[in-house]
């Protein structure tokens, strides 16, 4: 059950509800942030859609993701998250923002990932591979289907078998905001992380939570 936090994560500020909240370590300290993005298409239907790219190289490689990556200098977070859209998959997208999360690592990049998220429900132009992103559509028949499941059954549309949603193969803190995003609520959130001996990174504590 959510409930009124009255403790809030260094870097989260405002009213919030948290809805997850997990991890014993203590918040990791950061000296400087760096701005990001993070797009995803949700389309509503028979089956309901997700489009998430492969991470084909860089960090977060082999991992299925929104597109997205650094706000450049002179740009806002909304134009990058558009340019990024294009550069990735090649396609436009009227996104809308509704979420913020700030990610930490220790012993990856020194600087707080500042990750503004967007979302769109259509798009224009056709989805294309790219040397860092190879798009692909998942299926999530309702709400309360988007958690991790071992559920390997497949949603037909014009022939194609369409997967769930990958959490196994996903960065481990979307699990916790992912359904928020599918529902269309605004969140914040923030995941601390450590790369492990094999390359792999451990979440260690995290928080998320809805607008009060």
């Amino acid at each position: 059950m959510a409930t009124r936090a009255s403790t809030l994560p260094p870097g989260i500020e405002g009213d919030f509800t948290e809805t997850s909240v997990g991890g014993n370590d203590s918040w990791l300290t950061y000296e400087t942030t760096r701005w990001y993005t993070n797009a995803f298409i949700i389309q509503e239907g028979s089956p309901n859609k997700l489009l998430l790219g492969y991470k084909k190289r860089g960090f977060g490689a082999h991992l299925y993701n929104g597109f997205g990556g650094k706000v450049e200098a002179g740009e806002s977070p909304a134009e990058a998250a558009a340019r990024e859209l294009k550069e990735e998959c090649g396609i436009d997208a009227p996104l809308q923002h509704c979420g913020s999360l700030l990610f930490v690592t220790r012993g990856g990049p020194e600087w707080a990932f500042q990750i503004e998220i967007y979302r769109a429900e259509e798009y224009s132009g056709t989805l294309t591979e790219t040397d860092e992103m190879r798009p692909e559509w998942f299926r999530y028949p309702n709400i309360a289907d988007v958690t991790p499941s071992t559920d390997l059954a497949v949603t037909k549309e014009n022939g194609e078998s369409l997967p769930p949603i990958p959490y196994d193969t996903m960065w481990p803190d979307d699990v916790h905001w992912m359904p928020l995003l599918l529902a269309g609520r605004h969140f914040v959130g923030r995941a601390d992380f450590e790369l492990d001996n094999e390359g792999k990174y451990k979440m260690l504590r995290w928080w998320f939570g809805v607008p009060a």
